[in-house]
């Protein structure tokens, strides 16, 4: 089987860098649409460190039509096998495709959530002890939402995806040290004005070790304290649904009013908020800064990283840098505040650590695009 040489670089990172793979253990490849040689690759990786892989393979259709035909109760014994494969490996790494961003758009809200709730013990015993990484895999479908042609995005892809993310490492510490010891979070920009404590929840550095792309420091905000107004200026997709513009208050915490740029938008948004009582609760806080991803696509796992941006997610928030919030939902809304987005400011305990996008104190500049691509010490 003739193999492009950057899925071998790439089997290669995911391996050792992101999951860290040690001899005799054992890892679940979780293949979504995408092509045999790179799960070939990552098998040949995986054994190559001394690891033992499993694989399961996934069709976007097929798990459309399942769900779309779908009665009370169906899903819960397939979960149940689902958790008993993941209570088996030590590892996890998820390749993602999609020819369809919207495959799911038709299928009854209701039915999905079934689906999220059956399969919520696997989700949760995958992020809190199993060695995890999640990717995209560039597609047609992901190079037209990127507005590339598909060879470009191909190339942005594996640029990305390949990026010497240990040179994160030292921004990431400081950022995370001070998010550690810092109580009020005040962020602004247009459309928004947000205040809220992060105290006692710690921080959580990501450089390749959990998604791919990669490129946040993510904690959670104190679940009662969130008051204020965010205007998201990211277009996000979730559920297999489409929205622009998302508009949240809170109030006490509690997301008190939520709007899109639709009344059809806004329905689709307050039935998924209305999810369960955790939903309308932040679970994560995040700032994004990945040098090469500049513009939103709909895709999270390359928006959440937008260099100059930050996530703020209604739902579920993680076990080890959690506010007590449970949710089967966790949808990581982006706003941009580089200068072509209107700009914006996050300041911690009054005082200022990111303007337009770039960090300002000293401590912080190794996580702005010019160290990060190479271009200063």
């Amino acid at each position: 089987m003739l193999i492009d040489p950057r899925f071998h670089e790439l089997a290669k990172g995911l391996t050792g860098f992101s999951i860290k793979l040690k001899r005799g253990e054992r890892v679940l490849i979780d293949a979504f649409d995408v092509p045999d040689e790179i799960v070939v690759a990552l098998m040949q990786a995986v054994r190559a460190r001394g690891g033992t892989p499993d694989v399961n393979f996934n069709h976007a259709r097929v798990t459309r039509e399942l769900l779309l035909a779908s009665k009370p109760g169906d899903f819960e014994a397939a979960a149940a096998v689902a958790l008993k494969q993941m209570q088996g490996v030590d590892a996890y790494i998820a390749l993602r495709g999609s020819e369809n961003i919207f495959e799911n758009s038709d299928i009854p809200a209701a039915k999905v959530q079934a689906y999220a709730k059956a399969m919520k013990p696997v989700l949760t015993h995958r992020v809190n002890k199993t060695k995890w990484v999640v990717l995209r895999w560039p597609t047609a479908a992901m190079a037209q939402q990127a507005a590339m042609s598909t060879e470009a995005f191909e190339d942005f892809y594996f640029r990305v995806c390949t990026l010497d993310y240990a040179r994160m490492i030292p921004g990431m510490r400081a950022l995370q040290k001070l998010m550690e010891k810092t109580d009020q979070v005040h962020l602004k920009g247009p459309g928004t004005d947000l205040r809220f404590s992060i105290k006692g929840i710690g921080a959580c550095p990501c450089g390749g070790d959990r998604n791919i792309p990669d490129g946040e420091v993510f904690s959670c905000p104190v679940k009662d304290s969130v008051e204020g107004v965010i205007q998201y200026n990211a277009p996000t997709v979730y559920l297999g649904s489409s929205f622009d513009n998302i508009r949240l208050e809170f109030k006490q915490g509690k997301i008190v009013d939520a709007r899109a740029d639709s009344p059809k938008s806004t329905k689709r948004l307050n039935a998924i908020l209305d999810s369960d009582a955790g939903a309308r609760y932040i679970g994560e806080f995040a700032i994004g800064f990945n040098p090469h991803i500049l513009e939103p696509m709909r895709d999270i796992l390359f928006d959440e990283k937008i260099a100059g941006s930050f996530h703020f997610t209604p739902g579920q928030a993680y076990a080890e840098y959690s506010n007590g919030n449970n949710s089967q939902v966790h949808w990581d809304m982006v706003c941009i505040q580089r200068p072509e987005y209107g700009g914006g400011e996050i300041w911690f305990d009054g005082k200022l650590v990111r303007k337009n996008g770039l960090f300002v104190p000293k401590s912080l500049q190794k996580l702005n695009p010019k160290y990060l691509l190479g271009k200063s010490k």
